[in-house]
């Protein structure tokens, strides 16, 4: 069932951040930053669809007539649509003298030829809707969470099939197993696949964004496995490294074990009021002590919400005092060039108090 989101209140929260700033114009294009304040989901395209959200009046949705019937569906009621005969920079010219905004705000997403376009449309500074959004998305309410949640529960269900199919897994590429699991998530009723299911196996698995490749999956293979789906818009994000058949390699179980030691070490230090980096910090300091630290490198997490990467990031130097609906992954990793990675990953949400995990599939590697 799809979540009853708010996003006449969204959009009203938008306009009064822009009145608390200096700018007076929101300018989106079709991506995350849309879909938060409309539920309109598509990928930008060569053809103009602009939301403008001014700091008063109603907001106004620039787009090719062939969208009429789903732009309908939307809560938005001055939606103008151009025909593919028409010069949609006429509209432009026309939107701009109604608003006439001295600074104007545009997607971080935006594409460079329609920023050009709206360069030659508005006499005006320009900055980026980060500035105003990215505050107002960064804490999530309860309908976000629960599609959260629900996309993990699905995710965990996938994981927990996996571990059943044991020695049936060797001899499987990478991409055979990445579409199996796409194809399990679309089963247990996710919309599609949150980014690109990682299967990294063996030696690949020490590139931590590896993906898929053609590579067979042998007994005592660790599997890097990293994927998620969405619900109502939402996704999961969940990572297992598991050896289906076999006996793992040297040092193998050291590693998993100081992994799993740093990702428990981390979601403890999960609280309101903690920095951002705190967390990022405790996850580091036991690796390091198990004299691994060159080895983990990247980010101990990455917000999540209508992106699979988004603020808070979970990162040294992220002073962000952590905020109750605040919602992230916790996922260090060792990745050790030639042989083999890990990496465990959950989400997690701060709570009042401390924090939840969502995710609750084993952990272990077996």
């Amino acid at each position: 069932m799809d979540a009853d989101f708010d996003f006449e209140g969204r959009t009203d929260a938008c306009r009064r951040a822009l009145a608390e700033s200096d700018a007076d114009c929101l300018v989106l294009l079709p991506g995350p930053n849309l879909q938060y304040l409309t539920d309109f989901r598509d990928e930008p395209m060569e053809r103009h669809l602009l939301l403008f959200v001014p700091r008063e009046g109603e907001p106004t949705l620039l787009a090719p007539a062939m969208y009429g019937e789903q732009l309908s569906e939307t809560w938005l009621s001055d939606v103008r649509l151009w025909d593919d005969d028409e010069d949609p920079r006429e509209h432009l010219g026309a939107i701009a003298a109604e608003l006439g905004p001295d600074r104007v705000l545009v997607d971080d997403r935006m594409w460079a030829r329609f920023t050009q376009d709206l360069r030659g449309a508005f006499d005006a500074e320009f900055g980026l809707a980060s500035e105003v959004l990215a505050d107002l998305r960064i804490r999530k309410d309860d309908d976000e969470l629960d599609a959260i949640e629900r996309a993990s529960s699905l995710a965990d269900r996938v994981s927990e099939e996996l571990r059943t199919l044991g020695e049936g897994v060797v001899g499987t590429t990478e991409r055979e197993l990445a579409r199996e699991i796409d194809s399990r998530l679309v089963d247990a009723g996710g919309e599609a696949p949150s980014f690109e299911t990682i299967v990294a196996s063996g030696p690949n698995g020490a590139r931590p964004h590896h993906r898929r490749g053609s590579r067979e999956i042998e007994a005592g293979d660790p599997v890097v496995l990293d994927f998620g789906t969405r619900v109502d818009g939402y996704p999961s994000d969940q990572t297992r490294t598991v050896v289906f058949a076999g006996e793992p390699p040297a040092g193998f179980e050291e590693v998993h074990d100081v992994v799993r030691e740093a990702q428990e070490a981390a979601i403890d230090r999960v609280e309101p009021g903690v920095p951002a980096e705190a967390v990022d910090a405790a996850a580091r300091e036991v690796i390091e002590a198990a004299g691994y630290g060159e080895a983990f490198v990247h980010r101990t997490g990455h917000g999540v919400g209508c992106e699979v990467h988004e603020p808070p990031y979970i990162v040294a130097d992220n002073s962000r005092a952590l905020e109750p609906g605040m919602t992230f992954s916790v996922e260090p990793g060792i990745y050790l060039a030639g042989e083999f990675g890990v990496r465990i990953e959950d989400l997690v949400c701060v709570t009042d108090d401390g924090a939840r995990r969502l995710n609750d599939s084993p952990r272990g590697w077996r």
